[in-house]
């Protein structure tokens, strides 16, 4: 592996403006081919085999247009001074509605002056708009457009807002500050790391240039499949934090290389050899923990994951080539433009720092650092138990957007239920008589709607054409973000009437199976992405203990990030500093609108899993081809483990900061979703890069002694020599020794 990779880097080095040029125009055709077709996205949350979906199914058969998810839209009306039923307000909607009728793809127009279609005090009413042909994706479109259309009605003094079936979880999110955020601290950090403004801009540029392609390829691949809306910004988030990553990683053993007086191209292909496969092995973890997703069992998910791991794979390959490249290219000049007060020059090898007095330090006193570092990540991890999932909801929006106001005017006027409606569809056995709701079977399963626990009202049923099925829009007491509307859910599901199968639609019912189906399969992803990685770490180090136990110091700082969300956003101690704003369901006292709970979408602490895992493996793979190093040439395991976390300390270090500044950043992102990746990823990384690769993982390797590189004979002999860590050509030489028994080709005594 080492002597592939080097021969590659080698030959980028030597050929890089062939290398650049091959990058920037595979990012500049991607770009223009995204402008010339265009970004689909979709907001196809389908789950097959589930309840939800069987009645998402019968409602487009036969009900007529908009009866789908994504197909209706509703206009809701405030009239401040006067109710909605005065005279010219009256005559002022009725125009409103003729304008709406014009809108491209509307096919129906239900008046607010219909039965439940305007509030109790008569000052909120809702036009219901049904739709045809109506591009999902473009539904920010479509709110603009029924709004402007309903101008008579606000020029009567009516106040209009376009509520659309969008979501927090499933809206179009653009990107642009953050990034450019998280860009501007990566750069600070980079140099103050390298202290020139050359060797600080190779791994943006790197990045950035990566990060080009892999959205390019996202953007083209939704024209031949379903690409989630925020599977972009979870590209960027990911893409951008490994793509800086990577290249500071190899741009540092570059410049360690240089500052020992190696030329310039056997330094690059040294650094590809070395480094390279540490890169190569810690973006495969990455991708594996994400294509782990595919046994969820739901598709958004699914795709989510493995276009994610686009980025990640186009980063691995510009950290493999294009850093070659332009460290050839450069040459010496990677140190020009050096900036006073700002880092120092890349060290000899084998120079001590602060760093390697911590090594030698925890070295020391293992067994009291282990003990301390198991409290407090213990301490870190407690507040996990409490960690609150279910649906979020356009109430957790910000204050004075459409989808917000929207919201807040439903609530008022008709119900926290109405926010969320569920949709009831009945297959029978035999044919509906006349095709009417007068049906006895329609009547007695109505009456059983109206009687179940937790149900406000249920609009009049409306039956199939082909008269095998009705339809019921039941409207709860709760939010569709409260727990309790599940529970009314379940209980639907649960009617018996003869002849009739119940199933229930809706967001709320959706939101729930695809809760069911991922908790259902979550033991079996986290054991696949564990297994998996550890193997692929066997692979890498021949040494089954030192795979177990990185898998579970994953598993470790994975508790701390989700201690983190429960505190900031299930006991709502920081939701107000993350920038979320209280739904209208809490009032009260200054203390409650500071501090209270918002609920995490159930699919998000798996996907939170499968990065983080994969993340957090790409520091344990780099302090450990350190210390393998270290023990091939000194055969001192205690020694071997200072020098190992001196030698990559200040560089997993910087790394982590430039990850966490650039998952920090997204946290500004008026999306809840992305706050709550923001927060779990910037704490998991920050946990991991100190108290957990600092400490603990230093300590036990120390306990482990020579078990650390301990292998059975039988699977030294099975496994492949692939030498991530580089060979002795990387190291100064020293005499030749003797190997250790049954320690691996590659370990010392």
């Amino acid at each position: 592996m080492s002597e592939l990779l080097g021969r590659l880097g080698g030959w980028c080095a030597r050929h890089g403006r062939i290398v650049l040029a091959l990058w920037v125009l595979a990012a500049g055709l991607l770009t223009a081919g995204t402008l010339v077709w265009g970004r689909p996205v979709t907001n196809n949350v389908a789950i097959p085999g589930s309840d939800a979906q069987r009645a998402h199914d019968l409602m487009r058969e036969g009900f007529g247009p908009g009866l789908d998810v994504g197909g209706t839209a509703q206009v809701v009306l405030y009239s401040k001074d006067r109710t909605l039923i005065d005279g010219p307000t009256r005559r002022a909607v009725e125009r409103a509605m003729d304008g709406i009728r014009r809108v491209p793809h509307v096919s129906e127009v239900q008046t607010p002056y219909r039965v439940g279609g305007i509030s109790s005090n008569l000052r909120i009413g809702t036009i219901v708009v049904r739709l045809k042909g109506q591009d999902s994706t473009r539904l920010g479109e479509l709110s603009q457009q029924l709004t402007d259309a309903a101008k008579p009605a606000a020029d009567a003094g009516v106040e209009v807002v376009a509520a659309t079936s969008a979501t927090p979880a499933d809206k179009e999110i653009k990107t642009g500050t953050s990034e450019i955020a998280g860009v501007l601290v990566a750069l600070l950090v980079l140099l103050f790391a390298f202290g020139t403004l050359v060797a600080a801009l190779v791994p943006i540029f790197t990045a950035l240039l990566s990060l080009g392609v892999g959205l390019g390829v996202i953007a083209l691949l939704g024209h031949v499949i379903d690409v989630p809306k925020s599977a972009s910004i979870m590209a960027t988030m990911i893409g951008l934090g490994v793509g800086i990553d990577y290249a500071l990683f190899l741009l540092s053993r570059h410049r360690r290389l240089l500052a020992d007086g190696v030329p310039v191209q056997d330094a690059v292909r040294r650094t590809a050899a070395s480094s390279g496969g540490a890169v190569l092995f810690a973006g495969g973890t990455v991708v594996i923990a994400l294509s782990a997703l595919m046994f969820t069992g739901f598709p958004m998910l699914i795709t989510l994951g493995w276009l994610t791991g686009i980025s990640v794979v186009c980063a691995v390959l510009s950290s493999l080539t294009l850093v070659p490249a332009l460290l050839g290219l450069l040459g010496h000049r990677v140190n020009a433009l050096r900036l006073p007060f700002f880092g120092r020059v890349a060290g000899r090898s084998g120079q001590a720092g602060g760093w390697a007095r911590l090594g030698v330090w925890v070295a020391g006193r293992p067994w009291r650092v282990l003990a301390v570092t198991v409290v407090a990540l213990a301490a870190l991890a407690a507040p996990a138990a409490a960690l609150k999932l279910g649906p979020l909801d356009a109430g957790y929006s910000d204050q004075g957007t459409p989808a917000r106001r929207a919201y807040e005017l439903i609530d008022v006027g008709f119900g926290p239920g109405a926010n969320g409606p569920l949709m009831v569809v009945a297959e029978t056995d035999r044919a509906i008589a006349d095709g009417t709701p007068a049906d006895p079977v329609v009547q007695v399963l109505r009456q059983r709607l109206e009687h179940t626990e937790g149900v406000a009202y249920v609009a009049p049923p409306k039956v199939n054409e082909n008269h095998r099925s009705v339809l019921f829009q039941v409207v709860t007491d709760y939010a569709p973000s409260d727990h309790r509307a599940l529970d009314v859910v379940e209980r639907v599901r649960a009617l018996q009437v003869p002849g009739v199968r119940v199933h229930v639609g809706g967001e709320v019912a959706g939101l729930s199976d695809a809760g069911a189906r991922i908790m259902g399969r979550t033991p079996l992803v986290v054991a696949i992405v564990v297994l998996l990685s550890a193997m692929l770490l066997l692979l890498a180090f021949r040494a089954p203990l030192v795979a177990i136990k990185a898998a579970v110091m994953n598993l470790v700082s994975l508790g701390a990030a989700f201690g983190a969300l429960a505190v900031v956003f299930s006991d709502g101690l920081g939701s107000r500093l993350v920038g979320m704003d209280p739904p209208p369901s809490v009032e009260g006292s200054y203390l409650s609108t500071l501090f209270f709970s918002v609920p995490i979408d159930t699919y998000v602490p798996l996907m939170l899993f499968a990065v983080l895992f994969g993340l957090s493996m790409d520091y344990e793979v780099f302090l450990l081809t350190s210390v393998r190093q270290a023990y091939a040439r000194t055969g001192d395991n205690r020694r071997a483990v200072a020098e190992g976390l001196g030698a990559t300390g200040r560089v997993i270090t910087s790394a982590a900061l430039i990850m966490v500044a650039v998952f920090t950043a997204f946290i500004a992102y008026p999306d809840p979703l992305v706050k709550v990746f923001g927060v779990g990823l910037a704490v998991a990384i920050a946990v991991d890069a100190t108290v957990i690769r600092g400490f603990l993982v230093p300590a036990t390797m120390v306990l482990l002694g020579r078990l650390n590189w301990w292998i059975p004979r039988r699977l030294d002999r099975v496994l492949p020599d692939l030498a991530i860590e580089g060979r002795e050509e990387d190291a100064p030489a020293g005499p030749p020794e003797p190997e250790l028994v049954g320690a691996g080709r590659h370990a010392r005594p």
